[in-house]
């Protein structure tokens, strides 16, 4: 008999692997922009460290805690099974989201650490403006369309490279750099680094994320049907 696994495990699954995340997503910038005075070579060698480890960390916590490590991931979990047997309580959910933020934040301090401890405190560059907020929205729906798009079709086991796929390919093609998610936003806002972003930018990215996901969520259901609706391909 397989047992559920219990909540602290996988709420330090979500902790840790959003940790780790922010980790390489930071210090990865801090490492390139020591190397390079190339900005398209600091951003190439920023995306490939990252994706890379979001990769690795889907297929790997994926078994634990579903591998959200986003809170707009979680909530779409939690809002599009309530109701449906074995179901993300509400109030685990919180949990999870409240993980992924602390985990957020420790993985940029421990960057700075890391790299530069000089970098750690309010980041300084401002990103904001109708192009960005756009640009961020279209991010986090195609992610949210991924993520769960996926999974309603049968193909999670692809995942951890189509999610990994298109977060590389947002970073290039939005004018946001594509965080589409809110932990990683507030751990980039507080390492002043490549990757930062100012608190006071924070809101319009936030905005953008949530409004982002609803959309997502929405080209899901009109894609592939309302939730327990079966897909096949003719």
């Amino acid at each position: 008999m397989i047992l559920p696994i219990p909540l602290g495990r996988r709420l330090a699954a979500e902790a840790v692997g959003t940790g780790v995340l922010a980790l390489a997503l930071i210090g990865s910038g801090i490492q390139a922009a020591a190397l390079s005075q190339d900005v398209g070579v600091q951003l190439l060698a920023n995306t490939l460290a990252s994706v890379c480890t979001l990769g690795v960390l889907i297929a790997l916590l994926a078994p634990v805690s579903g591998a959200h490590l986003n809170p707009l991931v979680t909530a779409g979990v939690w809002w599009t099974g309530r109701g449906a047997p074995g179901a993300l309580p509400g109030r685990q959910a919180a949990g999870y989201a409240a993980a992924q933020l602390l985990g957020g934040i420790a993985g940029s301090v421990l960057a700075g650490l890391m790299f530069d401890t000089g970098t750690i405190g309010a980041a300084r560059t401002g990103r904001s403006g109708p192009g960005v907020w756009t640009g961020e929205l279209v991010a986090t729906a195609v992610l949210l369309l991924v993520v769960f798009g996926l999974g309603r079709a049968g193909r999670a086991r692809y995942a951890p490279v189509a999610v990994a796929a298109w977060i590389a390919a947002g970073i290039w093609g939005t004018p946001s750099g594509s965080f589409a998610n809110p932990a990683l936003t507030l751990a980039r806002a507080v390492n002043d680094s490549f990757t930062g972003i100012a608190p006071a930018s924070v809101p319009g990215y936030l905005l953008g994320q949530l409004a982002g996901a609803a959309l997502g969520l929405l080209l899901v259901r009109a894609l592939f049907g309302p939730a327990g609706t079966e897909v096949t391909q003719a």
